[in-house]
């Protein structure tokens, strides 16, 4: 059964995005790339295409692949490996989606119901089980070892990190060590492989590997970061889903751990009551996010997110100045600055 999907993934924001121009730069490699996702999402059992579709269809940015596409632009890479890797990349954190909602039993993303929400749990981990095989198959399409070895220890890396989530989850004992090491594996390290990746088809020297995993790596820690502060600091309608999820969930982000360490006693109760317990009361997510404001957290977090972000920028003085360096330059930006 055939299902055919909107995959632009641009919103309706007004004035263009450094996002949108990496998408412009990239837009017939991304054409490709959405084509190929539509051909591998097909399946005889009609579900399969039906729920990959709700998630894929519903507007996501498009972002890991376009750094693939243009990381391999950047290193002058001529070939077509590219286009089937960027579409694994997204496989990949498509599936990782799927799986993440139903451990967090989420209702909302992207301002859309959540597949498990539609169709329950056991067809979205079966069908984020399907989307990693069909990540993989095309990996091996590229014939490249290395490509393979990097992009299935990244998946690797996703699934520890997750696990390593739960044994953080609802522990205000969590520090910030603990908790930058589960976002480097649980997000960051599919933005390092989905840009390394670029260097390795396009044959560079190694010192252009390292500068994309670099850049890949502190790029998503920045916008993991950035997501901690949306979650308590923007309308729904803009992000994408309910402001204070995090909270209601006992999710332990890092404004968290920041106004947890700098409260007092009564404070610390308070956090521990809600987020390790769950006893949340009507006014509790406001007062949360009166604690944040009162410990500089949420400020913290965001120059914590320019820091990693600057590191990344930091990363690309290694390669010529060009349209594709300037645009992942400037995608950095968004990833900071970005209102949803």
């Amino acid at each position: 059964m055939a299902v055919v999907a909107q995959l632009t993934g641009i919103r309706d924001s007004g004035e263009p995005t450094p996002l949108d121009a990496l998408r412009n730069l990239c837009a017939a490699d991304l054409a490709k790339v959405n084509q190929l996702i539509i051909d591998h999402m097909q399946s005889e059992v009609p579900l399969i295409p039906q729920l990959a579709g709700h998630l894929i269809a519903a507007g996501g940015k498009r972002l890991r692949p376009l750094l693939t596409l243009a990381s391999a632009r950047l290193c002058n890479y001529r070939g077509d490996d590219h286009i089937g890797l960027a579409a694994a990349v997204e496989f990949i954190h498509t599936a990782t989606l799927l799986h993440d909602d139903v451990v967090d039993e989420s209702d909302l993303r992207r301002g859309r119901d959540t597949a498990n929400a539609v169709w329950g749990n056991q067809a979205s981990v079966l069908v984020g089980d399907f989307l990693f095989s069909r990540a993989f198959r095309l990996m091996v399409q590229s014939d490249s070892m290395r490509v393979l070895d990097i992009l299935a220890n990244a998946s690797a890396v996703i699934a520890e990190g997750e696990v390593a989530q739960l044994t953080t989850a609802n522990d205000t004992a969590t520090d910030e060590d603990g908790y930058l090491d589960v976002i480097r594996a649980k997000t960051a390290a599919l933005f390092s492989a989905a840009c390394k990746i670029g260097a390795v088809i396009g044959e560079r020297p190694e010192a252009e590997e390292i500068a994309l995993d670099q850049y890949g790596l502190n790029l998503g820690i920045a916008f993991q970061l950035v997501d901690d502060f949306l979650d308590y600091g923007i309308a729904d309608d803009r992000l994408g889903k309910d402001v204070g999820d995090d909270f209601r969930e006992g999710k332990i982000t890092l404004p968290v751990i920041l106004a947890f360490r700098r409260g007092d006693a009564e404070q610390q109760s308070f956090w521990k009551r809600t987020l390790e317990d769950l006893d949340q009361r009507d006014g509790d997510l406001d007062h949360a996010c009166r604690l944040l404001a009162e410990h500089d957290a949420l400020a913290d977090t965001q120059v914590r997110a320019r820091g990693y972000a600057e590191t990344a920028r930091a990363a690309l003085d290694i390669f010529p100045q060009g349209p594709h360096r300037t645009a992942l330059e400037e995608v950095v930006d968004f990833c900071v600055e970005r209102a949803y």
